[in-house]
């Protein structure tokens, strides 16, 4: 057999091996995939950014990384990250959820600062969702209590949108010149349009969507343009004239990702959110990219809309959530059952219910 012939195919084998040696490394995940812990609603969004951050990673840095997701009500997500949820970062629909974890001790107190934007790749807000038609004729705050109108809006105890709804709500009395005691009215009476109270936006989308309950649905804005889109003519978006500033949140967990080992793969996710592929992802998934540029080419999605600042009606989110949603807080308040009370206001309806 010819030798040279021998010692070719030889060093072939050998690059081959090599090559194959180099592939296996590169793709392998070489220790704990990061865990994305979100709210509710940023499930299909999030898909997409892990889908496009993945081979950038590995283009950049040479190693591959895995990232799983977590989603549910965002105040409910919190208390389990708090509780040993070990994730590596949070992408949270509110400042003060995140707070949560500084108060266990998990995440820096300074953790605003590390992104731009105080931490927020993008904003959002809350609007109404309504049936073919608008048959109930619901355009403004005011139109919600009307006497046959039902509104489906998830618990503000559990989710960020829940909350939301109610601060929207509530602002949209201030805004426009009330008092207190007038807000404290008006979310009072919006509370007795509410039949069910779910965990989570999803799960009141569920409500509303599948089991055709409600005339009208106070939601995040990315997840009415999904509702109405996948709705095939049946839904509609109604933007109110004005309404809150959502500002979802992002950081990593100190803890665990010093646990991990992963805190180099955290910062570079959170930081992929800032760029401008990202950026351009958050806006057609029809969230409010903190690029004006961006958010400009999209203003046929994404409207002009009078947004007022969680500083109209609270010091701050901590304080929102205290004044609010803490205990003996203004929900809790108007929530107490009292004589001759429907007992279906209080009781949550299942994701699953038909």
């Amino acid at each position: 057999m010819n030798t040279k012939w021998l010692n070719t195919c030889a060093l072939v084998l050998v690059v081959v091996a090599v090559a194959l040696v180099g592939f296996k490394n590169i793709k392998r995940d070489k220790g704990h995939p990061l865990l994305n812990v979100s709210y509710d609603p940023t499930r299909e969004l999030y898909t997409e950014i892990n889908t496009r951050f993945i081979p950038k990673y590995e283009d950049e840095t040479g190693d591959w990384v895995g990232v799983e997701q977590s989603h549910g009500g965002s105040a409910r997500q919190a208390r389990a990250v708090a509780a040993g949820l070990a994730a590596d970062v949070v992408t949270l629909a509110l400042p003060s959820d995140i707070d949560v974890l500084v108060k266990h001790g998990l995440v820096a107190q300074d953790w605003q600062k590390r992104f731009p934007n105080h931490s927020q790749p993008y904003s959002s807000t809350i609007v109404f969702v309504v049936r073919k038609n608008n048959p109930k004729h619901i355009k403004d705050w005011p139109d919600l209590i009307g006497a046959d109108v039902n509104v489906i809006t998830p618990d503000p105890k559990s989710s960020g949108n829940g909350k939301l709804s109610l601060l929207a709500a509530w602002g949209s009395v201030i805004k426009r010149g009330g008092s207190e005691n007038q807000a404290r009215d008006f979310i009072e009476q919006l509370y007795k349009h509410v039949p069910v109270l779910g965990q989570g936006a999803r799960d009141s989308t569920t409500t509303f969507v599948l089991a055709g309950v409600g005339d009208v649905h106070l939601t995040w804005e990315n997840e009415a343009l999904r509702e109405v889109k996948e709705s095939r003519g049946e839904l509609e978006v109604v933007y109110p004239p004005l309404s809150i500033r959502a500002e979802p949140s992002v950081t990593w967990v100190d803890s665990y990702v010093e646990q991990h080992q992963s805190a180099s793969a955290a910062k570079a996710y959170l930081s992929y959110l800032y760029t401008d592929q990202a950026q351009e992802m958050f806006a057609r998934h029809g969230y409010r990219p903190i690029n004006e540029k961006i958010l400009q080419e999209n203003r046929n999605q994404l409207p002009e809309i009078a947004l007022f600042p969680v500083t109209l009606i609270a010091r701050d989110w901590n304080d929102a959530h205290t004044k609010f949603f803490g205990d003996n807080g203004i929900f809790d308040i108007i929530r107490r059952p009292v004589a001759g009370s429907r007992s279906a206001n209080t009781q949550p309806l299942s994701a699953n219910a038909p």
